[in-house]
């Protein structure tokens, strides 16, 4: 989880593969009306983000029950979206992507994203609360630092009781 441009696809696939895990793009699942407030440059409300949140549940629970694991890339900036997102789920760890505000914006102003403009930044790190609990990994590492980084905390996590 984090702010738009951390890198939670970035380095979400890749340490998916490495935990031979499957990989979801939360992006992937946002209606339609969300998507095209966010590409006019306009930043959802708590009504906006609900039912994606839900839908996000929904399919980790289905993951869940078929014996599986997955990694999320998903925002989930506050805590009340962490709470939607993993209720009802039985082993969730939250992997805390975070790095400083000029690092980000210059990511988010050197890439192309089907719908989420870096003007929106700001927006997001007002919205975010950082977790109390989580994986916390600094994005200004390597991209191998931070999937080993991940990894290494995750598969420690499965085998601590």
């Amino acid at each position: 989880m984090g702010v738009s441009g951390v890198g939670k696809t970035t380095i979400g696939e890749p340490l998916a593969r490495a935990l031979g895990w499957q990989f979801l793009d939360g992006d992937d699942f946002h209606p339609p009306q969300n998507v095209a407030k966010m590409a006019a440059g306009v930043a959802l409300q708590d009504a906006d983000r609900w039912p994606w949140l839900e839908r996000l549940n929904a399919e980790l629970r289905r993951i869940e029950a078929a014996g599986r694991s997955a990694v999320l890339a998903c925002s989930a900036l506050r805590e009340a979206y962490r709470q939607r997102l993993t209720d009802e789920l039985r082993a969730v760890r939250i992997v805390y992507l975070h790095g400083g505000f000029e690092l980000i914006r210059r990511r988010l102003e050197e890439r192309r994203h089907r719908y989420m403009p870096a003007s929106l930044l700001q927006s997001q790190f007002d919205t975010l609360e950082p977790p109390r609990d989580a994986i916390a990994v600094d994005v200004s590492a390597s991209l191998e630092e931070c999937v080993a980084e991940a990894a290494a905390a995750l598969q420690h996590d499965l085998r601590t009781p």
